[in-house]
């Protein structure tokens, strides 16, 4: 799921697949006085009905898995590891109702490590 801009996500727990549209991405200093990188999505439902989910990324986690890692942080990076989480969200059902959601290190991590191995067999593959 290299492509951040625009996927479809599902089944929810409820049945219900999405169509999600990324909207932007800034760092939450300037938003809400918070150390973090904010991703908002739009999801529309199979129904049409739509909703605005905020991805939170905490900046000294960001910090810390670049830094295991050996990788810059960049928006491209910062979009897909939030992208990997609202997916999770969606078919786990965690944290659905919220419009506002915090990603926490261990989950970073293994978004990064997720991200790099599709990195990794893109190149292997061309």
């Amino acid at each position: 799921m290299l492509n951040f801009r625009e996927f479809e996500a599902g089944p929810d727990p409820f049945g219900r697949k999405f169509q999600v549209m990324f909207k932007w991405l800034q760092t939450a200093i300037s938003l809400r006085h918070a150390d973090a990188v904010d991703v908002k999505f739009i999801l529309t439902d199979d129904t049409g009905l739509a909703a605005e989910k905020t991805i939170a990324l905490p900046h000294p986690g960001l910090l810390a898995v670049s830094r295991e890692i050996a990788r810059p942080i960049d928006d491209a990076w910062c979009a897909r590891l939030a992208a990997l989480h609202l997916l999770h969200m969606l078919q786990s059902g965690e944290d659905i109702e919220k419009s506002l959601v915090t990603v926490a290190l261990p989950e970073l991590k293994a978004y990064a490590g997720e991200i790099a191995r599709m990195e990794q067999s893109e190149s292997h593959a061309a």
